[in-house]
């Protein structure tokens, strides 16, 4: 019985070997195609893999701008504290902080009835020594007493005088108009004989009355302060129905619709500094947005202490973005060196002591020492190596090695 027992183990054990290995001879005469596929598509993944992106940008001739740092102020040259001109009570005040307004604007008026008396007083007494000048016989004998010429030039210039009140008096014609004729009328009178001297003294009671008349027209004119220029107002120091006294101080009126910036530049770089250069200004309250302006002037003085040159930047503030006070990194054009080849500062590589960059041929990218020339943070010159033109990367080349296949993934510049 046990012989038996043996036979059928060894039988069991024959049929599962060879059941395995029907099992593998079937998988592997099965799967060959699929395997090929699988092998094809990872030999083509491997392929795409070696393809690195990368981004380019181009070789070209330009400008090479050489820019000196400095640390800068904003100021504004046009801010006025305006202040009261004559006394009186704030009758009127159509100010708010931080209020924008325009030139000739009315900000503020006084009280004025006391200056219009005064005006009013000061034209009554000239009206009347006009009066007495002209209606004063002795002068009307000069009519009489001068040359013909000089006579009949005084007669025709007291009937246009005459005139000219009756329509003046109407509503006829202006003020201006009337004290025209006037003057015609006072000078024909000076001319007109021989006593001239005793026309021109009363002619200085008249002068003086109308000197009273200008003044009392000024205080009455003062009363209102109006804007002399357009801006803001800050810094206002009055209420309505304050009387104030005359130079109180009332508010200012700044305008920051455009910038000065003042840079101090060391002695020894102030002549590559020219007027009318480009300049880079850069504020902390904006990071990373950068303000163009221009050097409007050079200081002739340098300051003994830090041996540093006053250079004015003039910037354009249209969004009031920058205010006066606020500091600065000021990058003002030095040099200029026209007509060089240039490539991006991010293309250029060092290896092994040795400056190269990486140039695109088709989709391979070509490894070139160059020779470098001027550079400044953006560019370099290239003296050797790349011809104008050619595309030279700038990204996803710090593995590169030479003919390495490559995608670009933006456009040419």
């Amino acid at each position: 019985m046990v012989f038996p027992k043996k036979i059928l183990t060894v039988v069991l054990v024959a049929i599962v070997i060879g059941a395995l290995v029907f099992l593998f001879v079937i998988k592997k005469g099965r799967l060959p195609g699929k395997a090929g596929r699988r092998d094809t598509a990872a030999q083509s993944g491997e392929t795409q893999e070696m393809q690195i992106p990368v981004k380019v940008a181009q070789a070209k001739m330009g400008d090479l701008i050489i820019k000196l740092r400095s640390p800068g102020e904003a100021v504004t040259d046009r801010k006025i504290v305006m202040k009261a001109e004559v006394e009186g009570v704030v009758k009127r005040l159509d100010l708010r902080e931080s209020q924008h307004t325009h030139k000739g604007d009315l900000l503020l008026e006084l009280d004025d009835e006391r200056y219009r008396l005064d005006y009013e007083n000061a034209e009554a007494t000239r009206l009347k020594t006009l009066s007495e000048l002209i209606l004063d016989q002795k002068f009307s004998d000069l009519e009489d007493t001068g040359n013909d010429s000089g006579r009949k030039r005084a007669a025709e210039a007291k009937f246009q005088f005459h005139e000219a009140g009756q329509l003046y008096q109407k509503g006829l014609i202006s003020r201006d108009e009337y004290e025209s004729r006037v003057k015609v009328y006072e000078r024909a009178l000076i001319e007109s004989g021989e006593r001239k001297d005793e026309v021109m003294a009363a002619m200085k009671g008249l002068t003086q009355a109308e000197i009273n008349v200008k003044k009392a027209v000024l205080s009455l004119e003062k009363t209102k302060i109006r804007a002399p220029f357009s801006g803001i107002v800050t810094d206002i120091k009055v209420s309505p129905g304050e009387n104030i006294v005359t130079g109180r101080e009332l508010f200012t009126l700044v305008d920051i619709s455009l910038i000065r910036v003042h840079a101090r530049v060391l002695e020894s770089e102030i002549g590559k500094m020219k007027v009318g250069r480009e300049v880079d200004l850069k504020f902390s309250a904006y990071p990373g947005k950068v303000f163009k302006g221009q050097v409007a002037a050079i200081s002739p003085l340098v300051n003994p202490e830090d041996k540093t040159c006053r250079v004015i930047v003039d910037v354009a503030n249209p969004e009031e973005e920058i205010k006066p006070g606020m500091h600065t990194e000021v990058e003002i054009a030095a040099e200029i060196h026209e007509h060089k080849l240039l490539v991006p500062q991010d293309a250029v590589l060092t290896r092994s002591g040795r400056k190269l960059l990486f140039v695109v041929k088709e989709d391979l990218a070509k490894w070139r020492y160059i020779e470098v020339g001027l550079e400044n943070e953006d560019y370099a010159e290239v003296l050797d190596g790349v011809q104008d033109g050619e595309q030279v990367i700038i990204e996803g080349h710090f593995t590169l090695a030479h003919d390495a296949r490559i995608k670009v993934e933006n456009e040419s510049e």
